[in-house]
């Protein structure tokens, strides 16, 4: 539908505490702007809620209208999903609180927070929680997606740490979910991406991480094949204290890195260790790096883990241009690393980049029923991204992320991570994320919403009755 009217947005208005922000007012581009660029829909209006009152509010009025509703936490999802050209949508980006106690070990967390609230309010206590690797991540979207990042080695992932959510159901009911309270949504929501309901808080059980160990290790392009070969041997078999993602990249311009290297292709390992940080230790640890070929550079240092969180946030911030996709991988084959050597020496852009995450470890120690993410047997889950300032470039960056994942899929596991599915990849691909936990999903799906009036999301339509 389009803009709603004025008579109408002075109803959903009078029922906020929030602001609602339509098409003729001041700040509405910026309102419904995203982090990926690439993204430009305009909603009929955007309602920032504060409560999950306003919550409750905007989900009836969008029920009464007859409103499509979309819902936004963090503004990262890659295909813009929070905005939808003619919907409503429903903005927690307000709801940006974290409260610890580290008497319990537990944090409750608002449903539109940003990774580095929590980061912040759980290290003062020397406490945090697996999840991503950018600050300005929503926790929302991570989690819901499953959520992986730095310490997934060493505490699994992001879901094997949420304890309960506070949702709100297409019918306005209000509910918490747990292991003991509506279990069965309990476990759809662990990983089974935005088709439930609006969660207003996260409860998450904390884990031991103040300072940690950061490397940054980067090779000639040329020397793919052979730091690839000797990654996905030594990883696999490291300390579950030690995370490793891999990277291809161009160099950015800027420290830690000397300028000769700057713009150069390279491919990374980025580096975390959780384990003790005696002197000398965690050079020991990274004494590793010479095996596959001699480093052009490499950097090391403790660092509090939220400043590890926000390393990156400058480099990527919001307002590019972004098209990417993903898989996950049980190994990396010979033939995946000629995919990997080919379209590092040819990236699109110096902004472009690929990343294979690990998700071993602690996360291999839940069970594969025991969330609606059905991949713990993958050991990597990559993103290609496709990333430019330059409007101009978006055919260019969105060729090169289609035609790399076009090679490298056949020799993936056959599905991805539900937050790295890229625009327009279908239903099908959503039903190869959750292998044969689709059905189940669908059928909860039906429990909670028959409907389907969530549906502005990578969709999991309700069961048949």
């Amino acid at each position: 539908m389009g803009d709603l009217s004025e008579t109408k947005l002075e109803t959903l208005r009078g029922a906020l505490r929030g602001d609602v922000v339509a098409p003729a007012d001041p700040g509405y581009d910026e309102a419904r702007s995203v982090y990926n660029a690439m993204i430009d829909r305009r909603p009929s209006a955007i309602a920032r809620c504060v409560d999950a009152a306003d919550v409750r509010a905007v989900i009836a009025f969008a029920q009464d209208e007859g409103v499509d509703l979309a819902v936004q936490g963090g503004g990262h999802s890659g295909p813009g999903l929070g905005v939808v050209d003619g919907a409503l949508t429903l903005d927690l980006s307000a709801m940006d609180w974290a409260r610890v106690d580290p008497a319990t070990g537990l944090a409750q967390v608002g449903g539109g927070s940003q990774l580095g609230t929590l980061d912040h309010a759980a290290h003062t206590f020397g406490l945090g929680v697996p999840a991503g690797i950018m600050s300005t991540t929503g926790i929302g979207g991570l989690t819901l997606g499953g959520g992986h990042g730095h310490l997934t080695r060493k505490y699994g992932l992001t879901i094997d740490s949420l304890v309960s959510a506070d949702v709100v159901l297409a019918d306005g009911t209000f509910v918490t979910a747990s292991e003991t309270d509506h279990p069965d949504l309990f476990w759809a929501l662990r990983g089974g991406g935005g088709n439930f309901g609006v969660v207003t808080s996260f409860t998450f059980g904390l884990h031991p991480v103040a300072n940690v160990g950061v490397g940054l290790t980067v090779w000639p392009v040329e020397r793919t094949q052979d730091v690839m070969r000797w990654y996905r041997e030594f990883l696999p078999a490291a300390p579950e204290d030690l995370n490793g993602f891999f990277a291809v990249l161009a160099v950015p311009p800027g420290p830690p890195f000397p300028e000769p290297i700057h713009g150069q292709k390279m491919c990374a390992v980025v580096w975390c260790y959780t384990g003790g940080l005696e002197e000398g230790r965690l050079e020991e640890v990274l004494s590793v790096v010479n095996e596959p070929a001699p480093p052009a550079f490499h950097f090391s240092a403790p660092m509090p883990y939220p400043a590890l969180q926000s390393m990156f946030d400058e480099l990527i911030p919001k307002g590019l241009q972004w098209y990417w996709r993903g898989d996950f991988f049980d190994s990396i084959s010979d033939a995946a690393i000629d995919v990997h050597e080919r379209y590092a020496s040819a990236l699109a852009t110096d902004s472009s980049t690929m990343h294979l995450y690990p998700v071993d470890g602690a996360a291999h120690r839940v069970g594969a029923d025991d969330t609606a993410w059905a991949y713990r047997d993958a050991v990597w889950s990559a993103v290609i991204g496709g990333i430019d300032p330059e409007p101009a470039n978006a055919d260019r960056i969105r060729q090169w992320c289609v035609d790399y994942w076009n090679d490298l899929h056949p020799h993936s596991m056959g599905g991805s991570y539900i937050n790295f599915l890229g625009e327009q990849e279908g239903p099908e691909r959503v039903r190869s994320t959750y292998r044969g936990h689709y059905d189940r999903l669908a059928s909860i799906k039906r429990m909670y919403d028959p409907e389907n009036f969530f549906h502005a999301n990578q969709n999991i339509p309700p069961a048949a009755a």
